[in-house]
């Protein structure tokens, strides 16, 4: 009996409703990402910021939530996703309010800094709750649904964070979002455990999951998780060579990523002079292409895996077809027409979106004792793009031009493509 049609017969289904709770959490996550790219033209009039200032300003999240992965990922083996993912969802939110009282370049650059502090744990608290909630064969598509949050909470939010901050200004845009999250994160911390804790769970569902290969505690019996060492056996697996592949393969999918979240708006509007609200709503179009690449991805992955073919190709060839996809972005450097320049830039992001499966690699590949410190480096690799992305970016624009700034993505993206192809290798799903 096919797994799926299995599942349809069990008492409970309380791992939709964990994906639900997964997928919102990342919705509220890159609201609070974006917002000040969004108040960032008013802002910076209002406080005095010069565009290389705003420029740090984009990437200072980056700083910090890249150097905490690994520490972040320690807390998450230790603790697990329920306890961290409160604290980091009620601390960033907390900060995030604080920033509609800020006056000045400094007090703006620490509070960036501290949401990236609180951020850093919830890429990896993601996975490893879906790695604990949802069999080998549906992982894909759960990991795919997860992933499409950050665009098509994007897509449906940036008109009305726009909205927002029209009404009420910037401040105001701070205060709503943070609110927003500080009220979800005491739902997320009432009602997340995982399955083998879960006062939710039916028996017959938790027997499925065991059975189709998500990771319970069962698998860690034999790890101390509260002493998880950095010795040179775990070191060496952390650092292997398929897994360093699939780390700067993450720094590339992120680089297009952070490209649309900070520089984007400002792309339409200085470069193609689209006015405030217009570029509100043409911002989301990107976003919704790359919703439906992360959804077509997920789906087309498992389908592959289920049909028999290899893993290898089930998981890789999105990934790879995606981030060549990505290389359109180049088109947009030879059209005048807003609506050819948003098709390029769809496409392109259609691609990002495509590729952004890849989180389905660290439960592949990594030890399961270090998922969470794999997921941290990996996630980290991706995080130096939200450092390196807007500050390079801000330095190739300086002129006003941004062609060369495209050039710069497609040429990242072509590198993720390459270290797929021949780092990464085969993959094998575990057993």
């Amino acid at each position: 009996m096919a797994p799926l049609e299995k599942s349809k017969r069990l008492s409970t289904n309380m791992r939709y409703v964990i994906l639900a709770f997964v997928f919102i959490n990342i919705v509220i996550n890159y609201m609070d990402r974006t917002n000040v790219s969004i108040a960032m033209p008013e802002l910076s009039k209002e406080i005095g910021l010069s565009t290389v200032q705003q420029g740090l300003i984009f990437s200072a999240f980056g700083w910090i939530y890249a150097a905490m992965q690994i520490p972040g990922g320690i807390l998450l083996d230790k603790f697990g996703s329920r306890i961290m993912y409160f604290i980091s969802l009620f601390g960033w939110s907390l900060v995030t309010v604080f920033q509609a009282f800020i006056s000045g370049f400094g007090q703006l650059m620490g509070l960036r800094l501290g949401v990236g502090f609180f951020e850093a744990p919830v890429m990896p608290a993601n996975n490893r709750a879906i790695s604990y909630w949802f069999p080998e064969d549906e992982r894909g598509t759960a990991i795919g649904i997860y992933s499409s949050a950050q665009f098509l909470g994007l897509a449906f939010s940036t008109p009305i964070l726009y909205g927002i901050h029209n009404s009420i200004g910037w401040r105001g845009l701070f205060v709503v979002t943070g609110v927003v999250g500080i009220l979800w994160s005491i739902v997320w911390y009432i009602f997340y455990s995982d399955p083998d804790k879960s006062r939710f769970v039916g028996q017959d569902e938790l027997k499925y999951i065991k059975a189709g290969g998500a990771i319970t505690d069962d698998d860690l019996k034999n790890v101390d998780k509260h002493k998880v060492k950095l010795n040179s056996q775990n070191i060496k697996q952390l650092f292997s060579r398929r897994l360093i592949g699939i780390y700067i393969g993450q720094f590339a999918i992120s680089g297009t990523f952070w490209f649309f979240l900070t520089w984007f708006p400002t792309y339409l509007t200085k470069a193609k002079h689209v006015n405030f609200l217009q570029s509100g709503f043409l911002s989301s179009i990107p976003y919704l292409a790359a919703f439906c690449g992360v959804i077509l991805a997920g789906f087309i992955s498992d389908q592959l895996i289920k049909k028999g073919r290899s893993a290898s190709l089930a998981r890789k060839a999105p990934v790879i077809t995606g981030l060549l996809l990505t290389l359109l972005i180049l088109g947009a450097n030879f059209v005048s027409s807003p609506a050819l320049i948003i098709l390029f830039m769809s496409i392109a992001f259609f691609g990002n979106g495509l590729a952004t499966i890849t989180w389905v690699f660290v439960t592949a590949l990594a030890p399961k004792h270090l998922i969470g410190l794999a997921g941290g480096i990996f996630n980290g690799c991706g995080a130096l793009s939200s450092i390196v992305i807007p500050i390079v970016i801000g330095i190739l624009v300086s002129n006003g031009n941004f062609s060369s700034a495209l050039v710069f993505i497609a040429a990242i993206a072509l590198l993720g493509a390459l270290s797929y192809i021949f780092v990464v290798g085969k993959i094998e799903l575990k057993d």
